[in-house]
């Protein structure tokens, strides 16, 4: 009698009364005991409600709905079907909606109830899979910053695809731990490429040098994101730089100069097309045999082999797997190479020493960087001490605690 009262009240009651109603009428179906003739009558006084003509009394019974297990289906889908803000509350926070709910709305909605359904909590990955092929940018973005959403690998793929170029897309992709490497690797080339445009539009770097730079940044990349990472990235980071056609000798040699050779040995893999076993038995080989074998195996012009043979064999004798403390070109290996190509002649060649002499200039710059800051570093600790001498007693106690 109650909810029938309300319904005969309701027709003639201003809409911000409607509103209060009828989330009070909401609240009481969700946490009143209701008989079963009483609840019927609620839930059907509810679905009613949703065709007020004041959006108030629907957003109102959105708010009371929308985080509640016992809402009914039906009054749930009724309101996803409503106006934009009172079906965003209903996609980001109803349980009771199915990934075939989500999946559509995600496919008929407008920005808000797509990035409404980008935000809840574990969203499962047959919806971020709906998201990732029709979301608009500010969904995406949203879907890509959600840590409890389940992304599979060809969505995130699809969401690079169409909206790579999007900064806060990239930023909020490359936050994500789950982000797998030749994802990492291809988001880096777009950012190079993007910035090689710009400093080309304004002019202030010629074409062909602000190419080289954006190669060489990506180059970089590669070499860091293949050497910090799992063991299964370097295979994934040199298959998408193949496909885009950005695995050159210059990076294979980089990855190897750098004392970080995992790109380098996975590039050898694919292009030679030999097992991964074997390839790494023939570079872990002090004595270099079959290195040429397989620089000829791989594809490698034959100018380019004493460079190759002199940083492998220069990696061995210090250990193939032992790692650079520090990133970038390793001077000492950049010697050996030096050493090893400075007789040779050619065009070829030519070319070949000004990238090793390129690569030489990098890693001198790098170094004299490093040393700068703790020369810095030295003089800052040079003034303390001389403002207050009782720091250096201090600073001497503290390492002979740590030494303790």
């Amino acid at each position: 009698m109650i909810v029938r009262r309300f319904l005969l009240w309701a027709r003639t009651a201003p809409a911000e009364a409607r509103a209060t109603g009828a989330a009070t009428l909401a609240s009481a179906y969700l946490r009143s005991v209701l008989s079963e003739e009483e609840r019927h009558e609620a839930e059907t006084a509810l679905i009613a409600l949703v065709d007020d003509p004041s959006p108030l009394v629907r957003r109102a019974i959105a708010e009371e709905m929308a985080s509640s297990t016992d809402t009914p289906r039906t009054l749930a889908l009724a309101l996803i079907a409503e106006q934009s803000d009172v079906a965003a509350l209903m996609l980001a926070h109803s349980p009771v909606l199915t990934e075939a709910d989500l999946v559509d709305a995600a496919a008929i909605g407008d920005k808000l109830a797509q990035r409404a359904i980008a935000m809840r909590r574990c969203l499962p990955a047959s919806v971020g899979a709906a998201l990732a092929e029709v979301g608009c940018e500010d969904a995406l973005v949203t879907l890509a910053g959600n840590r409890t959403a389940l992304i599979a690998d060809f969505s995130l793929e699809r969401i690079v695809e169409r909206c790579g170029d999007s900064g806060p897309l990239r930023e909020a992709l490359l936050e994500r731990p789950d982000l797998p490497a030749g994802l990492r690797q291809t988001i880096a080339a777009r950012v190079s490429d993007t910035l090689a445009n710009f400093v080309t539009g304004c002019g202030w770097l010629t074409p062909e040098r602000s190419a080289r730079l954006a190669r060489e940044a990506t180059e970089r990349v590669a070499v860091s994101l293949a050497a910090g990472g799992e063991a299964s990235d370097a295979p994934s980071i040199v298959e998408v730089l193949r496909a885009t056609g950005r695995l050159t000798p210059g990076l294979m040699l980089r990855s190897l100069l750098s004392g970080e050779p995992a790109l380098a040995e996975a590039a050898f893999v694919s292009l030679s097309e030999l097992p991964a076993e074997r390839v790494a038995a023939l570079l872990r080989d002090r004595r270099g045999a079959g290195l040429k074998a397989l620089c000829r195996k791989a594809g490698l012009p034959a100018a380019l082999e004493p460079a190759f043979t002199s940083a492998i064999l220069a990696l061995n004798g210090r250990g193939f797997d032992a790692g650079n403390a520090r990133q970038g070109i390793d001077r000492g290996l950049m010697r050996a190479v030096l050493i090893a190509c400075e007789a040779l002649q050619g065009p070829e060649t030519n070319a070949l020493m000004a990238l090793l002499r390129r690569m030489d200039a990098e890693a001198a710059r790098e170094e004299a960087r490093v040393l700068a800051d703790s020369l810095a570093d030295d003089a800052a600790l040079a003034l303390l001490i001389e403002a207050d001498p009782s720091f250096l007693i201090e600073l001497e106690a503290g390492d002979l605690r740590d030494a303790a």
